[in-house]
């Protein structure tokens, strides 16, 4: 069991790269940041991942799912406490996960998306992987599949964040890490990463240009940028600004059309820019679960013109692009 001292790990994570370029992390690793995270339930959250069953799992399956164990690894009394403990991480919007045959349902089935990209996207063993604004860190997981060498994923949510921990200690000896922090808060190093994914993150930011920039400083030359976001039919140029909230949601700043999103990254300096996906957001792929019973796609449409938000906007489609940093 981890120690309380260290209960996200960022001492850990801190030590393993005190000798390797990824040495700055110190700024977002240390005890007192670690006791600057606030949050009402942080207490409940971090007693409930100390009382995790330290079962150990005899099979693990991240390259076509999110597989760890089977009830066989454990007594009835420790699945009994091992999902009555992941409960209390409610809502999991990402997903699926299965830990010793529980199934955590989530909101989004997250593999579709995976599926979709992945066959499009540069090979990921080997490589170093940023997965900015990750949620729980299902997609990081998922390149942990497939090789990657490293994972890191930036997420400010601390529920998310927790959800992530509670997997990952049963994925001990998995490189896959996560700092909560946003993007602008990660210290560097700069021109590092093979593959970074921002997936369902730029639609949230008041500045896209500057977050398409962020993305760009943390890749290596000849790297690759994995995009997915929000887009709405319309000419080069366009972009739905949203005058108060955007199917539901109070934080979505634009909207582009797919012609504006590839202009905004080739201002920015990305070249081989491919639209890999485009996709009507579907119920089979976001709706609510009994864990995440709270609202969703369902909640969010016309309920007569399934074509239009509830605030009478496009809705949801979503596209995923590729873009790379010249060599």
């Amino acid at each position: 069991m981890m120690a309380r001292s260290d209960p996200l790990r960022l001492e850990t994570l801190r030590h393993l790269f005190k000798n390797s370029p990824l040495k700055d992390l110190d700024a977002v690793t240390s005890a007192d940041y670690i006791a600057s995270l606030n949050h009402g339930d942080l207490p409940r959250w971090l007693d409930a991942l100390d009382k995790l069953p330290p079962v150990i799992p005899s099979s693990v399956d991240l390259k076509t799912q999110v597989r760890i164990g089977d009830s066989s690894d454990a007594s009835r009394e420790e699945l009994e406490a091992l999902q009555e403990l992941l409960q209390l991480f409610i809502p999991w919007r990402k997903g699926p996960f299965t830990l010793f045959d529980i199934q955590i349902d989530s909101e989004w089935q997250s593999g579709l998306k995976w599926n979709r990209l992945l066959p499009h996207i540069q090979p990921l063993a080997e490589r170093k992987v940023l997965d900015v604004g990750c949620g729980n860190g299902y997609h990081g997981i998922r390149a942990v599949g497939e090789d990657a060498n490293l994972v890191i994923g930036l997420e400010p949510y601390l529920i998310y964040v927790m959800q992530f921990q509670a997997v990952k200690r049963y994925l001990a000896n998995y490189p896959c890490y996560l700092l909560p922090i946003r993007l602008e808060q990660f210290p560097g190093p700069f021109n590092y990463f093979d593959t970074v994914f921002s997936m369902g993150v730029i639609y949230h930011q008041k500045s896209p240009i500057e977050h398409l920039m962020q993305l760009k400083k943390t890749l290596r030359k000849g790297g690759e940028l994995v995009l997915e976001t929000l887009v709405v039919e319309g000419e080069k140029g366009y972009s739905l600004t949203p005058k108060d909230r955007y199917a539901r949601m109070p934080n979505v700043w634009f909207v582009p059309s797919i012609e504006t999103l590839v202009c905004w990254l080739e201002r920015c300096g990305f070249v081989d820019i491919k639209v890999l996906d485009t996709a009507v957001t579907e119920h089979r792929e976001q709706r609510k679960t009994r864990w995440m019973p709270f609202e969703s796609l369902e909640d969010s449409l016309d309920p007569i013109n399934q074509s239009l938000t509830i605030e009478g906007l496009p809705a949801p489609n979503r596209a995923i692009l590729i873009a790379s940093i010249p060599d």
